[in-house]
């Protein structure tokens, strides 16, 4: 059964890729065939048409995965703002279509297949002639989310938001990661109680000073939904 997990944010550089990383780095470390996708991808840096610079390089490299950034992502743009604007900005339209089909793609490879999102939850990824957000792609391939967030002041109203706004289009949250994590940090602390007794929701993963994700294997994949 090829099982899937969507990861979003409160924002940008919140910590997405390198939570992403951290998951798909371990899920390979234990033999498991993992794999990553991404839909819309800005701020590449490209040479003689050949991607050498992006998040996807990152997480294929530090993950073992063989391929090009192609192969994982379906709309790869240099601009680096929103796909949105990206794709209207170097006449790219996007298309729900071929997401899906890149995506049915991976799960003909991959047991395990780990989401990235773009930017925050609200996220335009296309405002022309077909008008998608990044909930839309989330809905598509029918994936549950985790949301990464930040640990310090302000994260309380940025992360509730993110989950109250996921939950209103019908999308289930599996578990908030806590990025840049300090268990001496009284706020840090706090904001960790606060946020699961405000959104029911639980902090299934922190990112500490040591930058290692503090989840087992096992809470990594039970946060997986089975796929069809």
């Amino acid at each position: 059964m090829i099982k899937g997990i969507f990861i979003t944010a409160t924002g940008t550089d919140v910590g997405k890729t390198y939570i992403t990383t951290q998951i798909t780095k371990k899920l390979r470390e234990n033999n498991i065939n993992a794999g990553y996708y991404k839909a819309a991808l800005s701020g590449a840096r490209v040479e003689n048409n050949k991607v050498i610079e992006c998040d996807c390089l990152d997480v294929l490299d530090a993950s073992s995965i063989k391929g090009e950034c192609e192969e994982f992502v379906s709309y790869i743009f240099e601009t680096p703002v929103s796909p949105h604007l990206a794709s209207r900005l170097e006449n790219k339209s996007i298309k729900l279509n071929k997401i899906k089909d890149d995506f049915n793609r991976l799960k003909e490879k991959y047991e395990y297949i780990t989401v990235e999102g773009s930017g925050g939850i609200v996220c335009p990824i296309s405002l022309e002639d077909e008008t998608i957000m990044l909930t839309d792609i989330v809905k598509l391939l029918d994936l549950d989310i985790i949301v990464v967030a930040p640990s310090d002041l302000g994260t309380i109203n940025s992360t509730v938001l993110t989950v109250e706004y996921a939950r209103n289009q019908g999308i289930n949250v599996k578990g908030i990661i806590m990025n840049y994590y300090d268990s001496d940090n009284f706020v840090h602390v706090d904001n960790k109680k606060a946020l699961e007794f405000i959104t029911g929701v639980s902090v299934i993963g922190l990112v500490e000073k040591d930058g290692n994700l503090s989840m087992t294997l096992e809470d990594i994949c039970s946060n997986y939904k089975e796929l069809n």
